[in-house]
């Protein structure tokens, strides 16, 4: 059964501690039924801003609508939405099946339908056979799930997640990102989601958000965010990046490192950061001038760092462990296809 899907709405979104503006006029509209997320890192106001959305942050100016209603100064129990916090928030003397029927009771839904919609969520989330345990004898990834279940069964238009996989370990949120994703495609809510988890957020979000010191940098797809960053902070920011400098000169970019790309459009600004990727760079016959600096094994492939002539350095990710050894002269190349231009600022 699919949860009624409503859009949320943020214009000009203002939130203050005290001298400190932590969401600075913000504008963001997610479509129902979207798994958006915020992304960055800590202090740049993505909880904050999650907070604003639930209830828990009031704000300082602006506008928050949920399916063109306009919910900015209602309380948290009278919207339409549901919070997952980060450390779940679950009630250590309740078993599972009460944590998640909790909400239910205060809205006097009638107990048979409780008992139904409890198991119900507990089967969506693999949680049917925990029904009487308590919280203190689940795992983490355990309690993520009745914490989820608990925001589900009340199907909210809109479900608010605060980076509900931090406290676990790698293999155990690989599996719940994948799980959560899959739960949130059958349910078909909106679901707003925070983290400052790179990996998280490209592998799970519809479109994304990447957010720095209270504003918006970039919304776009994770392909969009990952291989046509708009600024120097979200190239950086999202996965690893190599910025060479240079300048357009009419329909090519002329590295400082001495090497020519012709380009398909010339931008504005003359002076620009040709951004390539780690996978996308190789060492080869020709191209920038280079010393080996470093090679790191880390599993999957070797991590190269070479120093460029201008001074500049540069990763490349490869399979093959290199023939060059430290110190030795190199040139390195990529692939022009996979390169974008950002602004120099």
């Amino acid at each position: 059964m699919s949860l009624s899907q409503k859009g949320v709405e943020l214009r000009s979104l203002v939130c203050r501690y005290g001298p400190v503006e932590a969401v600075r006029s913000m504008d963001l509209a997610i479509a129902p039924g979207e798994f958006f997320t915020l992304l960055g890192p800590s202090g740049c106001g993505k909880s904050t801003t999650l907070q604003a959305i639930g209830g828990f942050a009031p704000p300082s100016g602006g506008q928050i609508l949920v399916g063109g209603q306009d919910i900015t100064h209602l309380p948290p129990a009278r919207r339409p939405t549901n919070y997952v916090f980060q450390n779940y928030a679950l009630f250590p003397h309740m078993s599972v099946a009460e944590n998640v029927e909790y909400g239910l009771k205060r809205r006097k839904v009638p107990a048979a339908e409780r008992r139904e919609r409890v198991a119900g969520e507990l089967k969506r989330v693999g949680m049917q056979d925990f029904a009487g345990r308590r919280p203190g004898r689940l795992s983490g990834g355990q309690q993520q799930r009745v914490a989820l279940a608990r925001a589900l069964v009340n199907r909210p238009a809109v479900l608010l997640l605060d980076e509900p996989l931090s406290a676990l370990d790698f293999l155990m949120r690989k599996q719940l990102r994948e799980e959560l994703k899959t739960i949130q495609r059958d349910v078909g809510t909106t679901t707003v989601f925070v983290t400052h988890d790179q990996s998280e957020a490209l592998s799970m979000s519809d479109r994304i958000a990447v957010m720095n010191a209270g504003r918006i940098e970039q919304i776009g797809t994770p392909d969009e965010i990952y291989e046509r960053p708009q600024t120097r902070f979200v190239a950086e920011f999202i996965g690893s990046a190599n910025l060479l400098p240079g300048t357009v000169v009419s329909q090519s970019f002329v590295l400082d490192a001495g090497v020519t790309v012709r380009l398909a459009t010339a931008p504005e600004s003359r002076r620009c950061l040709l951004m390539v990727r780690p996978e996308h760079m190789r060492l080869a016959e020709a191209g920038i001038a280079a010393t080996l600096t470093k090679c790191t094994y880390v599993g999957d492939h070797h991590e190269i760092l070479a120093t460029l002539a201008d001074g500049g350095t540069v990763t490349l990710k490869q399979q093959e462990r290199p023939a060059f050894s430290r110190g030795a002269a190199c040139r390195i190349a990529f692939d022009e296809t996979k390169a974008y231009l950002i602004p120099a600022n």
